[in-house]
């Protein structure tokens, strides 16, 4: 493989501060240009903290299509664009690079042997989420408001002190002060586990060393909660039988990616690609 980067021309004064896009040669896969408005395009399926970093995902992922593609053509490959549930059909392209992956990219089936290995090396992946029963009140605040968050922080401190000192009027200070439809049954949330709120609301729970009236506020992007615990219920081991597909799907498609991995990169070594260094493993395709 034939790899060029044009790292002559000078960055204009500010430009890193501006995080501007490299003035570099075009992209080039076998002699088919990438359009640079492509890959302009392409950026808004690759988020990246800076608008280089997309566009050189973007510009990689469109390489890899294009040799695909090139691939596909030049072997006569025939595909037929599948149509989904609701009724969204593939493109002629996605049918062709599919068609290609599906002849030349073969992964094994995990056998029971492998994933019950796997299983028994890593139990404490596979347990029912805890139950938690949990009270709180909301103190709202905007993310990008600091000063509202700060105030809302201050606020549930304050009413944590309160509480350690006369717990019975929880109830009465989530009607008064909550932000959250709860406040009407007292702050009451029920029994909630994993996937039923916010991520970082129930990653602070399952820190929790013990039920009751958590020390410290929770944060979210709501603002801050005062949380007690009335009471949890820890996650079970889930036996083999019961995971040992999801095991087999995992295994597999870990399999998939290595070598969908290698496969892209053996077409990279025999192409002739100018303008960006691929990189196969940050493509979509092995993601």
């Amino acid at each position: 493989m034939t790899v060029v980067l044009d790292n002559s021309r000078p960055a204009a004064p500010g430009a890193a501060a501006r995080n501007d896009l490299p003035r570099a040669q075009p992209v080039i896969v076998n002699g088919v240009t990438i359009d640079r408005a492509a890959i302009s395009r392409e950026t808004q399926n690759h988020p990246a903290a800076k608008p280089i970093e997309a566009w050189l995902a973007a510009a990689r992922a469109l390489v890899v299509r294009e040799l695909l593609l090139q691939e596909a053509r030049a072997r006569g490959i025939g595909a037929v664009p599948l149509e989904d549930a609701e009724g969204r059909r593939e493109t002629d392209e996605e049918a062709l690079i599919r068609t290609l992956v599906e002849i030349d990219v073969i992964t094994p089936t995990a056998s029971m042997e492998e994933c019950s290995r796997y299983y028994e090396q890593n139990r404490a992946r596979f347990r029912s989420p805890a139950i938690f029963e949990v009270r709180h009140i909301l103190f709202a605040a905007a993310p990008a408001d600091h000063d509202a968050r700060e105030k809302a922080r201050r606020d549930a401190e304050a009413a944590i002190a309160m509480l350690a000192q006369e717990p019975q009027l929880f109830a009465h200070l989530a009607a008064e002060r909550s932000a959250c439809p709860s406040a009407k049954t007292g702050g009451n949330l029920g029994q909630i586990s994993r996937g039923q709120t916010v991520p970082e609301f129930e990653a602070a729970l399952e820190r929790s060393a013990a039920p009751g009236l958590a020390p410290n506020p929770i944060e979210t992007r709501y603002g801050f909660h005062v949380v007690c615990i009335d009471r949890q219920i820890d996650g079970a081991e889930l036996p083999f039988e019961v995971v040992k597909e999801r095991i087999a799907a995992w295994l597999e498609e870990k399999v998939r990616r290595t070598a969908l991995r290698q496969y892209i990169t053996g077409l990279a070594g025999r192409a002739d690609i100018t303008g960006i260094s691929l990189d196969a493993e940050a493509t979509p395709l092995v993601q």
